[in-house]
């Protein structure tokens, strides 16, 4: 089973060459992918070029940039630019992101986000894939014709891999449709095996698409003290509640708040929790916080899900 990873960098001490070593810990530990968070600070896309440029064999991906507040046309330029730079290792990963965000950062109304999203979507696909666009649709235009320049990346190949950070019904048809994936969390087994996976399954059939994959986002740790973490955390991730989408489908997966689809424990308790996501339908898991007891926890997480992913 494909098993990743994100890369916290938040805080002081991570910088982009803490960023590399992290990195190179997490190849030897073999684990195959390494995702960023999309913030206000460090850009994900550069990260992942820089990362990638310097670690090779393992897998970059953003989790995720929201649509809100870029053009698909500047953002398939910084895909493809990355993917040549890792030598086709780059996943690309979208969101709608949030009210909060958009509106309070951006400036932006947080209005018809699924009709964005199906608008970006399209464009994106049509330049990852045909190196053109010629769309004009209710919210977005997107045209190549008119540059001079070429569209074309040398180097990035294959087409860069679109996914999106999707668990509502109609974000999941138009995933289903338009991207090769999605990147849901927070959403536990249950709510990925009843609600999640047949909806993105029927709507990339009804679509004549391959079976989309299913990037699960975990969190866990593998740590000595699971209940001091556990309350350490426990304030950190109310956040989530808070936005309508996590809410919905922290409810959908038996659950009252976030904390409790954090897998915190031991090697064993971890080795369990990714075993029942992929037989809920995940097709890839990538666990996240791993750094949140410290660099001992973290290493030792690592280490258990690169042999995890080697003993499947």
């Amino acid at each position: 089973m494909t098993v990743g990873v994100t890369l916290d960098m938040t805080g002081p001490d991570h910088d982009i060459d803490d960023a590399v070593r992290r990195a190179r810990e997490a190849r030897a530990s073999g684990l195959a992918s390494l995702w960023f968070a999309q913030t206000l600070a460090h850009d994900a896309p550069t990260l992942a070029a820089l990362v990638g440029r310097a670690v090779p064999g393992i897998h970059l991906g953003t989790s995720a940039i929201p649509v809100f507040g870029r053009h698909p046309l500047t953002v398939v330029s910084q895909a493809q630019t990355v993917q040549a730079a890792t030598g086709g290792r780059f996943h690309l990963g979208l969101a709608l992101g949030t009210k909060l965000v958009a509106e309070g950062a951006f400036g932006l109304p947080f209005e018809r986000p699924v009709a964005r999203l199906r608008e970006f979507l399209t464009v994106v696909r049509q330049l990852v894939h045909t190196g053109q666009a010629d769309f004009e649709g209710e919210l977005l235009t997107a045209r190549t014709s008119r540059s001079p320049l070429p569209v074309a990346v040398p180097g990035a190949e294959p087409p860069v891999p679109l996914l999106v950070a999707a668990m509502g019904p109609q974000a999941l048809r138009v995933s289903g449709r338009l991207a090769d994936g999605i990147l849901p969390y927070l959403a536990g087994p249950r709510a990925l095996e009843q609600h999640i996976v047949p909806e993105l399954t029927r709507a990339a059939e009804e679509a004549g698409r391959p079976a989309p994959r299913i990037v699960a986002f975990v969190p866990g740790v593998v740590t000595p003290d699971p209940d001091a973490l556990r309350a350490k955390l426990h304030e950190q991730m109310s956040f989530y509640a808070q936005i309508p989408s996590y809410a919905r489908v922290i409810e959908l997966s038996g659950h009252d708040h976030p904390i409790e689809l954090a897998v915190l424990g031991d090697e064993k308790n971890l080795v369990d929790a990714v075993r029942r996501y992929r037989d809920a339908g995940a097709t890839e898991v990538v666990v996240s916080g791993t750094e949140a007891d410290g660099p001992e926890s973290r290493l030792r997480t690592w280490e258990v899900l690169g042999e995890l992913a080697r003993g499947d």
